[in-house]
């Protein structure tokens, strides 16, 4: 049954309020600038999840005086769904990557299975160096081996989490917080 983004919110706790996540990106960016320095690193935005989030992170990064090339990419695993399935790119960046740095903004870092195709994939294009920055890392043991970030704001529990970026259902992309359902909530949604 399809539930809307009130009753996910009912059904939700609060994990990091807007305050707590401007802080965490704000923490993110000197260590980028530090990292990336004396490059012009092609930016790339992970849509639709990494959009809130990469915009927040590259003003931060601007103000400590480091440029950036945009561009983004659209792959996804979820296609509004609560759980993963196969990679599909719905854009690929137009910017070149042979012999460039990398950094990938993305909403969380989960398992990692559409990070790692997409790091495959950057690659691949030739990119010399790609590094991961992610809002948020769920913390669990299911991992896949060699997939990280290299720079990370917060960690989130081991739930279905939505907001700032993350959806619920193709809802509350724009919430200014991160929520995570509630176990017996999350058990209502295959009803």
């Amino acid at each position: 049954m399809a539930r809307d983004i009130a009753w996910a919110l009912a059904n939700s706790d609060l994990v990091h309020d807007r305050d707590a996540l401007e802080q965490a990106i704000a923490r993110m960016a000197p260590k980028i600038r530090e990292d990336l320095q004396g490059s012009v690193p092609v930016y790339l935005t992970v849509m639709h999840g990494g959009l809130p989030f990469a915009a927040r992170l590259a003003m931060e990064i601007g103000a400590l005086g480091l440029d950036l090339e945009f561009d983004y990419l659209h792959a996804t695993r979820y296609r509004g769904a609560t759980s993963g399935g196969e990679l599909a790119w719905k854009h690929r960046p137009a910017t070149p990557l042979a012999g460039r740095r990398v950094l990938l903004a993305d909403d969380i870092l989960d398992e990692g299975h559409t990070l790692r195709g997409i790091v495959e994939w950057c690659r691949a294009e030739g990119a010399a160096e790609v590094r991961i920055a992610a809002l948020a890392v769920k913390r669990h043991d299911r991992c896949v081996e060699g997939v990280c970030a290299d720079y990370s704001g917060v960690d989130v529990p081991d739930r279905y989490v939505f907001g700032y970026g993350m959806d619920f259902q193709d809802q509350g992309r724009n919430l200014p917080a991160i929520y995570a359902l509630r176990d017996d909530a999350l058990a209502q949604l295959g009803d």
